[in-house]
């Protein structure tokens, strides 16, 4: 077959459906999102495709399958492991029967991540094999051989990717798929029921399979392969994208480049360590691979002169090659055109709903504890209404934890429509059984909207199109105990503002619903575009306080609003004490 060229993620996709998968599961979360976004074009051909309420969920829906004997897939970023621990801990005991593959996307540089972890942490926590593709070309494959090894030695594989993989394009030749596994549940109580009885028998399979494992990871040279050079003065051990860039700056060393990461191939670590003077290892986040090279007696350059923190793009591997030469790492001086320009920090789009809820807050002297989204921008100034930011779901329970510490303020809680789904719902349990008095707010654009526009529980469509039940935000409120509930659209500033003022005055817990959908979804105005009259203009400048990026000044120019990207949201309006902005006739 000809080759085509595809990002690591449509890679991905295409590995798992070729590799035979029937069902796949996951949670939005960039970089990782694309790879179900690809995969579900396969639904036609036998392949489920689902975005699960949250990551735990998703990795327990694919071990079901797998368990079943089906070739299954879940998907997420590199945080949403965390969410996904507690499963996959019990599930390297365990074990499967159909291949059962995990796909992690790290974050490097934490472009788009509230931390920069390092997923093989978890992959040697939970004893199980990683694998590290560098490429789409080796994210298509190593995702068949994924399979393929989680079969043989019957337990999940973690496949890490990093957003540079994630989202690069490269070309990669596809193949035929497999046919899928025949799905039958076989009882065996001693390997599925975990107590402690059969747990402690399995415990000791998991350091045997390990063994097995890392002899295998030395002898698989279709993962793990060293690459000749010339000058063995010096050789470099590194995996995934780093390994490409490494290869292009140190052409002329030898080079062992793991795919197969964990459990180490010390065996093969062993032997390219002899064939070398020195060694350098060149990997992204923590020193997994160093660390444990210096275990096994072997000398070895890191993390002294490989940086810890941040993405290994090409010019920072660069610099380490000059550093070890004893050189001044001269990186080339940017394009003198590009000197002057102005840095782009992200903001909320134009008639984003969540600025409403942001501008109302902006009049009340209150803690605002957020949450991940797009509504995290609310941070930035002017708006400046958010206070702090954890995880997922802390939106309410930070808070709630603010209130029952002390906090003498006002305390409000902001949580995204989906991430009440993910993991804010215990979150406003635990207020209510536990008698806070915290506002929460759920802010209710009606999509998963940062990560590209995904379904989710409160949609009433599924990934694969299909039309289902769409979860109440304010029904499941009711149930959990919420008596006090408002719903609201941000746009309408003054009634907004009234239901704060009324929620603020007395000490019961109450949910603020901010309903309106992202105008980027559903790819219209709100209402007619604004314009501001010249004549009327004070130059007050009280219009610019809502943040939108529709609304221009130079210096101290009067304000104009930008027809182009004016989505007619009204709030400046609102801000107006001089009619001077009004709807465009």
């Amino acid at each position: 077959m000809p080759m085509i060229l595809l990002s690591g993620n449509e890679a991905i996709a295409l590995g798992a459906y070729e590799a035979g998968a029937a069902a796949a599961f996951g949670y939005p979360g960039t970089p990782s999102t694309e790879i179900l976004v690809s995969l579900v074009q396969y639904a036609p051909e036998g392949v489920y495709c689902e975005w699960s309420p949250n990551e735990k969920v998703a990795l327990e829906a694919a071990a079901g399958a797998a368990i079943a004997g089906a070739r299954s897939l879940v998907t997420m970023k590199c945080v949403g492991l965390n969410v996904a621990a507690d499963p996959l801990m019990t599930l390297a005991y365990t074990g499967v029967v159909g291949g059962m593959v995990v796909v992690v996307a790290d974050d490097p540089g934490q472009h788009s991540s509230q931390t920069e972890q390092d997923t093989r942490q978890y992959a040697r926590l939970a004893k199980i094999p990683v694998l590290e593709p560098a490429n789409s070309r080796e994210c298509r494959d190593f995702m068949m051989i994924a399979f393929e090894l989680s079969e043989q030695h019957r337990c999940p594989v973690l496949v890490r990717t990093t957003t540079c993989v994630s989202h690069s394009r490269s070309l990669v030749t596809p193949g035929r798929r497999r046919e899928p596994n025949a799905v039958k549940f076989v009882k065996n109580d001693p390997q599925f029921v975990p107590l402690p009885l059969w747990g402690r028998k399995l415990r000791a399979k998991v350091e045997e399979r390990l063994d097995a494992q890392g002899a295998a990871a030395s002898a698989d040279e279709r993962l793990n392969l060293i690459i000749a050079g010339r000058d063995t003065r010096l050789g470099i051990v590194s995996s995934g994208a780093p390994a490409l860039h490494a290869r292009e700056l140190f052409p002329d060393n030898p080079m062992l480049k793991l795919g197969w990461a964990y459990p180490f191939p010390d065996e093969l670590i062993r032997r390219f360590a002899a064939s070398v003077d020195k060694l350098l290892v060149i990997e992204e986040v923590d020193p997994i691979l160093e660390e444990h090279i210096r275990s096994l007696g072997i000398a070895c350059t890191g993390k002294e002169l490989v940086p810890r923190c941040g993405e290994l793009t090409p010019a920072r591997i660069y610099e380490v090659r000059e550093k070890l030469a004893g050189r001044d790492p001269a990186l080339p001086a940017p394009v003198a055109e590009a000197a002057d320009l102005p840095g782009r920090p992200p903001i909320l789009c134009p008639g984003c709903p969540h600025r409403g809820l942001f501008l109302a807050l902006t009049k009340f002297d209150v803690i605002v504890s957020g949450d991940i989204g797009c509504y995290s921008l609310g941070v930035f100034p002017p708006l400046s209404r958010t206070d702090t930011i954890l995880c997922m779901g802390a939106g309410f329970t930070v808070a709630h934890g603010m209130q029952k510490a002390g906090e003498k303020r006002k305390i409000v809680g902001v949580v995204g429509d989906s991430t009440f789904f993910h993991s804010g719902i215990t979150g406003l349990l635990d207020v209510v059984y536990n008698k806070g008095a915290t506002k929460l707010v759920v802010v209710d654009n009606r999509i998963t909207a940062m990560t590209g526009h995904q379904e989710h529980p409160g949609t009433g469509v599924t990934l694969m199109g299909e039309p289902t039940k769409s979860a109440s935000i304010e029904a499941i409120a009711r149930a959990c105990g919420i008596e006090r509930i408002h719903i609201i659209n941000p746009y309408e500033q003054g009634r907004l503002i009234a239901i704060f003022q009324e929620e603020f005055a007395n000490d019961e817990p109450a949910l603020i619903i901010s309903r309106a959908p992202c105008p980027l979804h559903v790819k219209q105005r709100i209402s007619p575009q604004r314009r501001i009259d010249h004549d009327a203009c004070k130059n007050f400048r009280a219009c610019l306080k809502c943040g939108c990026p529709a609304i221009e000044s130079q210096g101290n120019a009067k304000p104009t609003i930008n027809p182009f990207i004016c989505m007619g949201c009204s709030l400046c309006q609102s801000l107006c004490k001089f009619d001077a902005i009004a709807p465009v006739s």
